[in-house]
């Protein structure tokens, strides 16, 4: 395989990942900012698990309605400002869900049998679900502990494995993916769910799982680099480069089956719970490939750019035909053996091997005659 597509897969490109940095750091801190602003001004809408309440379903059929539900809570002196009325599935299976504050047991008994006669169905065809606010607080306590815990021991590992620095680059990023998929969330409406919480425990694991692999490469090439004077940014550039299809190849295989369960299982057959649990999966895998590549190891390059060993190097790049040297030998080219070896007496582009011979094979200078 040669071309573009056979340096890409055989890990040979040669892209200035950290020369581009802030244009991902921009992109994100526009995304990450409208987020904000939609969960301070709009909030999420939160299901019945952290809320608590009462939730009636029935078949959306006959004289049943959105309106006609309404009418119904307003009949048993039900809020509808804070009620929630949402239409499920499709079809001949589409239903109506109707969330509203806890009521009494005589209350939520009249609106079923309200509802039942409205659709012209069986009572028992009319779903009741309540839950109590309490219940509903320490579910909403429980997962916000089960995050930080996860962040904590996410650290500790990465610490341990590698170094805090990079705990700190990975937890970083994966607070990113938290806040843009939560936000998504917000901005769109979405209810969110403990299916949901499981969602973003799940895509958090997976930001970590690709940002590690970027990182150990990082690791090994720093070894491998360390009797030469080669910059940390040559060091993320080359890894990210070598992993780039590896980490390509892993978000395509698990992006593709979260597609068809969003786009087959809540689009094609209606199923809600499939919509809540694949939109947080497939929004959090294509912010946790995105941001392992343009948000953790950027920002792992900027921590230790600043290090004794590698502050002196801070702004020198390989670029291109460098980069590729530097691949292929594990040292640089100096920007005058790059000026001097850039082209061939003809005026074409040398190969990396070749220029480095032709620097390294020079003929010797002659010696200076001395006067006896």
């Amino acid at each position: 395989m040669s071309g573009r597509w056979g340096r890409l897969y055989n890990g040979e490109t040669t892209i200035d990942f950290v020369g581009r940095r802030w244009w991902g750091f921009i992109a994100s801190g526009i995304v990450v900012v409208a987020t904000l602003f939609s969960l301070l001004f709009q909030g999420l809408n939160l299901g019945i698990d952290f809320e608590g309440g009462v939730a009636w379903e029935a078949p959306l059929k006959n004289e049943l309605t959105i309106d006609s539900a309404t009418k119904i809570l307003e009949d048993n002196n039900i809020e509808t400002r804070s009620a929630k009325i949402q239409t499920l599935g499709g079809g001949s299976s589409e239903r109506i869900r109707i969330q509203a504050d806890d009521q009494s047991a005589e209350v939520r008994s009249a609106v079923q049998k309200s509802l039942s006669e409205k659709a012209k169905v069986e009572v028992a065809e009319v779903s009741v679900s309540s839950v109590s606010s309490s219940w509903g607080r320490s579910i909403t306590i429980k997962a916000i502990r089960a995050l930080l815990v996860f962040f904590l021991l996410v650290s500790l590992y990465i610490a341990w494995r590698f170094e805090w620095k990079m705990a700190i680059a990975a937890i970083l990023a994966m607070v990113h993916d938290v806040v843009i998929s939560v936000g998504v969330y917000s901005l769109l409406g979405f209810e969110v769910t403990p299916a949901t919480v499981i969602a973003f425990l799940t895509i958090l694991g997976f930001s970590l799982y690709d940002t590690i692999v970027v990182f150990d490469k990082v690791h090994d090439n720093t070894g491998r680099f360390g009797a030469s004077r080669v910059s940390y940014d040559d060091i993320v550039n080359v890894s990210m480069n070598q992993v780039l299809m590896r980490s390509l190849n892993t978000s395509f295989a698990a992006i593709l089956p979260v597609l068809s369960l969003l786009v087959l299982g809540a689009g094609v057959f209606g199923a809600v719970a499939l919509q809540e649990f694949s939109l947080a999966l497939f929004v959090g895998l294509l912010t946790g490939a995105y941001s392992s590549i343009f948000i953790a190891t950027p920002l792992l390059a900027i921590f230790k750019s600043r290090e004794p060993k590698f502050r002196a190097l801070i702004g020198q790049r390989s670029l291109k035909a460098d980069m590729t040297t530097l691949m292929r030998t594990g040292s640089s080219v100096s920007r005058k053996q790059s000026a001097r070896i850039g082209t061939d007496g003809v005026g074409s582009t040398t190969t990396p091997i070749d220029a480095v011979t032709a620097v390294l094979s020079h003929p010797p200078r002659p010696r200076k005659k001395t006067r006896r």
